[in-house]
């Protein structure tokens, strides 16, 4: 959390919720590392600040993603200038996951502090976890191949109704077998009557 904001308790809990759901969902690719509440576990420094996200995303000893959790009063300028704009500075991709009611305000303020967000997610609560949809996913900066700030892709509307929850242990799948390879033989040239 940023030290310029402090959240009312009710959405600290549920902005803490989310992280714990996020951890859970980003634990099947990545060692996932996380700052919750006012505890400062995982650092990630940009330039010569320290700075303390929502989430880290490694792979091995590579950070492979920065995730930054918003509730609805935490999505303001000041925030986004004193985090989202460092964050998005970075080789890694910015994930950016903000309440379903204060989305057009997030991407509004993104665009204004030329911010590229690999990925913007909206979120709502619900009885078993929440209810994610991606609304926002930009190709070049998932790449980790920023170098300068770029423009944000178009919503796709195959993402809108992403529903993701905690994963369960995975089930081995059956070997598959050897797809049978179906080869036509040349047909005879017909003998014709000279």
């Amino acid at each position: 959390m940023s030290p310029i904001f402090v959240r009312p308790v009710r959405e600290q809990l549920e902005h803490d919720r989310l992280i714990r759901f996020l951890q859970a969902k980003y634990k099947r690719k990545f060692d996932v590392a996380i700052n919750v509440g006012d505890e400062q576990v995982a650092p990630f420094k940009v330039g010569a600040a320290t700075f303390f996200p929502d989430l880290i995303l490694t792979e091995g000893k590579k950070i492979a993603g920065v995730v930054e959790v918003e509730s609805a009063e935490s999505v303001n300028n000041l925030e986004a200038m004193a985090e989202w704009v460092h964050f998005s500075k970075t080789r890694v991709p910015f994930h950016l996951y903000v309440p379903v009611q204060v989305y057009d305000a997030a991407r509004r303020l993104g665009e204004a502090n030329k911010v590229p967000v690999a990925e913007l997610w909206t979120y709502r609560p619900t009885a078993d976890g929440f209810d994610l949809v991606r609304m926002m996913h930009d190709a070049p900066v998932s790449t980790a191949a920023v170098s300068a700030p770029s423009k944000p892709a178009a919503a796709n509307p195959a993402d809108k109704k992403t529903v993701v929850k905690p994963a369960k242990p995975a089930k081995k799948a059956p070997a598959k077998t050897a797809a049978r390879r179906v080869t036509k033989k040349p047909a005879k040239a017909s003998r014709g009557k000279r």
